[in-house]
């Protein structure tokens, strides 16, 4: 059985009604038919870029932050209560494990995060259950990889279907490109687990948002494969500053801009 058809089956579930024109079969083959060898060093760079490839990272709540991030992709899991403006990614995290037959902990199988602060959390750090979701965690990081390029391959047809009728050529194009080179693919895998499609609206501040949608949308003009992800690399810059001269003074994202930008060039690196 091909090992991608997991993959591809919930990426459709995923957007099974998104409208919009589907993404060309030269991109969606060049990031669901990626080699293992590459896949694998995707997902280290991930949690690399989330939590410095730490165990402990695989379970965390981030200062100015009003949940928990889980895994190596810091899937965003709420507490009771409360319903942010971004996409909560941890309950289809573990639906994907248990279609995939993974059992996982207990306490992952929750509606709601368990923790209702971070002091809260960190107070339980160290807890059996915290300690035996750390450790399955750490098990399934090629599951997790997994997870991430399902949500990759299931962003374009909405990105697309969101993009203003004169843009999405362009995009599209931008797109394949971008996927050309083993570094653009991780790019476009990493970029939508890290900051989101951008087709939300409540992913926005001023009416503008930050996620593939927009770098996509950015990007100059360049030549497909490496120069197509330096560039994308570039526009991911502009648009995450964009985010941060638009973001609400309280929550102080400033703070996060250097480490964000370095994250980004890691996209006009090769694997």
């Amino acid at each position: 059985m091909n090992s991608f058809r997991p993959i591809l089956f919930f990426a459709f579930i995923l957007h099974a009604c998104a409208p919009g024109n589907p993404p060309s079969t030269a991109s969606s083959s060049a990031i669901s038919n990626i080699s293992p060898a590459d896949k694998a060093k995707i997902g280290r760079k991930i949690w690399q870029n989330e939590s410095g490839g730490s165990i402990n990272g695989l379970t965390a709540w981030n200062a100015g932050e009003e949940f928990p991030s889980l895994g190596i992709g810091h899937f965003i899991w709420y507490p009771a209560g409360f319903r942010g403006p971004f996409r909560e990614s941890w309950p289809d995290f573990v639906l994907f494990a248990k279609r995939n037959g993974e059992n996982p902990p207990a306490i992952s199988s929750r509606a709601d995060a368990p923790w209702s602060s971070r002091g809260e959390f960190q107070a339980q750090f160290r807890s059996s259950e915290m300690s035996a979701l750390r450790s399955w965690l750490a098990k399934t990081v090629s599951l997790q990889t997994d997870f991430i390029i399902a949500r990759s391959l299931a962003s374009l047809p909405s990105i697309l279907a969101a993009a203003p009728a004169s843009e999405r050529q362009r995009i599209q194009e931008n797109y394949r490109k971008v996927s050309g080179s083993p570094q653009g693919i991780y790019a476009l895998i990493d970029y939508v687990n890290f900051k989101g499609d951008g087709t939300s609206p409540s992913e926005k501040y001023q009416g503008q948002g930050w996620g593939l949608l927009q770098v996509l949308g950015g990007m100059k003009q360049s030549a497909s494969g490496s120069a197509a992800a330096i560039e994308f690399s570039a526009s991911a810059k502009r648009t995450l500053s964009r985010r941060i001269q638009n973001s609400p003074t309280e929550r102080g994202e400033s703070r996060w801009l250097p480490g964000w930008h370095n994250r980004c060039d890691t996209y006009a690196r090769g694997l």
